[in-house]
C-alpha cells in the first residue's frame, strides 16, 4: 500500500444510503438495538409479513450486511438467527483526549482489528495530515477494511455542535468553532464525525455494550476530567446546542475554587482525578493515582480520608441530582485508575442515597467500570458507526 491513503479505496466502499431502501436500513437498526432475530422476530418488530421479511434478508445476505448465525430450537420448524456481518463496514476512531492520541480501526460490530497512534496537535490541519499519513499503516494488513471504510469518528473534550462537524468550544484545544469533521474529510476523503468524549462512549456502549437494550441511561466518566453523557427513549440526548451532560461545570461548591472554564467552584474542581491530586499535593504528600490515596487513607493519613471524603460526596451529589433529574434505568460509571472498593466509592454510594428522594433510593443501578486508554477511541470509532447504520440524520 501507497504512503498516501488512496482516495478510490473509499470511493469503492458501500456507501450505506446509496444501497439500501429505507426498509432494509429499518430492518439493520432493529438488529442493531437488540442483537440477533429470526426471520419471525424481524416480521414481528418491523409489521411485515414473513414473505416479504424473507425477501429483504436474503437481498441484505447477498449485499454482505447480514449473516446467519445459531439456530433456534422450539415447536415447530427450527429457525435461524440473523445478524449484521462484522465484515460488511469498518471504521476509524480517534481520541484527541491523549498524547500520543490512540488511533483504532473497528468492524461493525465494534470489535477493535487495528491500532496506531499520532501525535496530538492544537492545530486541526495537522491533526488531519496526521491522521491521513496513519491510515496506509493502520490498514495494511487489512485489505477488506481498506476498501469498506466507512467513516472516521473523532472523540474530544469539550463541546460539538448538534451536527457532530463542528467543535463549539474545546478548553483542553484551545478551540472555539473549529470545522474538524470537515478539515478531516477534505484531507483523507472519508466521512467526519465528531463527538464529546462522555458522549462517544454512551454510544459505544448503546451499540455495542451493556446498554444496548436500556432506553434511560447516563454514563459518567471519571479522569483528569469528568463527562456526562444520557440516552433518554432510546437517544442520545444532545440538548438544543449540543451542551447536554455537562455536569463537570455544574457549581457544586458556590464560591469555591476557579474552574478552567471561567467560574468557580464547579465538580471538576472537586471530584475529578486532576483536582483529587492537586488537593493532595496542597496537603504535602503525592498520589499520583486513586489507588496511592486510598493506600495513605487507609494508613490513617487524615488529609487522605478528607479529600476522598470531599470528592466523593460531590460526586455522589452530582450523580443523585442525575438520578432525580432523569430517572434512567441504570448509570455506568467509567474509570481509568484504581478502584471504587475503597472509601472514595463507599462515599460515591453514600452521598447518592442521601441526595435522592427517598422513594428513588436503591432504585437506580449504578455499575462501575474500570477502562483502559482505547475507550474513547472506540466510542469515536461507534459515532461514525451509528450513521452509517441509520443513514442520515441518525437517531439511535
Amino acid at each position: 500500500m501507497s504512503s498516501e491513503f488512496d482516495l478510490s479505496q473509499q470511493q469503492r466502499g458501500l456507501p450505506l444510503n446509496a444501497i439500501l431502501t429505507s426498509s432494509q436500513r429499518q430492518l439493520l437498526r432493529a438488529i442493531s438495538r437488540s442483537g440477533p432475530l429470526s426471520r419471525t422476530e424481524m416480521a414481528q418488530a418491523l409489521g411485515l409479513s414473513k414473505a416479504a421479511m424473507s425477501g429483504l434478508a436474503r437481498d441484505l445476505i447477498e449485499l454482505g450486511f447480514l449473516r446467519e448465525t445459531d439456530t433456534i430450537y422450539g415447536q415447530g420448524r427450527p429457525s435461524i438467527r440473523l445478524d449484521l456481518h462484522p465484515d460488511c463496514a469498518f471504521f476509524v476512531g480517534v481520541s484527541l483526549l491523549q498524547d500520543p492520541a490512540p488511533m483504532i480501526l473497528s468492524n461493525l460490530k465494534g470489535e477493535v482489528i487495528g491500532r496506531a497512534e499520532i501525535p496530538l496537535s492544537r492545530d486541526p490541519a495537522a491533526i488531519a495530515d496526521a491522521i491521513a499519513a496513519a491510515l496506509p499503516a493502520l490498514l495494511s494488513d487489512h485489505s477488506e477494511a481498506a476498501e469498506k471504510l466507512a467513516g472516521i469518528g473523532i472523540a474530544l473534550s469539550g463541546f460539538v455542535d448538534e451536527t457532530q462537524k463542528n467543535c463549539v468550544q474545546s478548553t483542553l484545544l484551545g478551540w472555539q468553532d473549529v470545522p474538524l469533521a470537515e478539515i478531516i474529510r477534505e484531507r483523507t476523503g472519508i466521512e467526519t464525525f465528531i463527538e464529546n468524549d462522555a458522549k462517544a462512549v454512551a454510544v459505544g456502549e448503546k451499540l455495542f455494550g451493556s446498554a444496548r437494550e436500556i432506553q434511560n441511561f447516563s454514563v459518567v466518566s471519571l479522569g483528569d476530567g469528568i463527562g456526562c453523557a444520557h440516552f433518554i427513549d432510546g437517544r442520545l440526548y444532545r440538548g438544543n446546542h449540543g451542551g447536554a451532560g455537562e455536569i463537570a461545570h455544574s457549581t457544586i461548591e458556590p464560591g469555591g475554587a476557579p474552574c478552567r472554564c471561567g467560574k468557580r467552584g464547579c465538580l471538576d474542581t472537586v471530584a475529578s482525578m486532576k483536582a483529587i491530586k492537586e488537593m493532595s499535593r496542597a496537603e504535602g504528600f503525592e498520589c499520583t493515582s486513586l489507588t496511592e490515596i486510598e493506600t495513605e487513607a487507609a494508613t490513617g493519613n487524615a488529609a487522605a480520608i478528607r479529600i476522598l471524603h470531599r470528592a466523593g460526596s460531590a460526586l455522589g451529589l452530582a450523580i443523585a441530582n442525575l438520578i432525580q433529574l432523569n430517572d434512567p434505568g441504570q448509570i455506568l460509571i467509567t474509570h481509568l485508575e484504581g478502584s471504587f472498593d475503597g472509601l472514595f466509592g463507599t462515599v460515591v454510594s453514600q452521598a447518592v442515597e442521601t441526595n435522592v428522594l427517598p422513594r428513588y433510593a436503591g432504585q437506580t443501578p449504578i455499575h462501575v467500570r474500570r477502562v483502559d486508554g482505547d475507550i474513547w477511541a472506540r466510542g469515536a470509532a461507534s459515532i461514525a458507526a451509528h450513521h452509517f447504520i441509520l443513514g442520515p440524520n441518525p437517531q439511535i
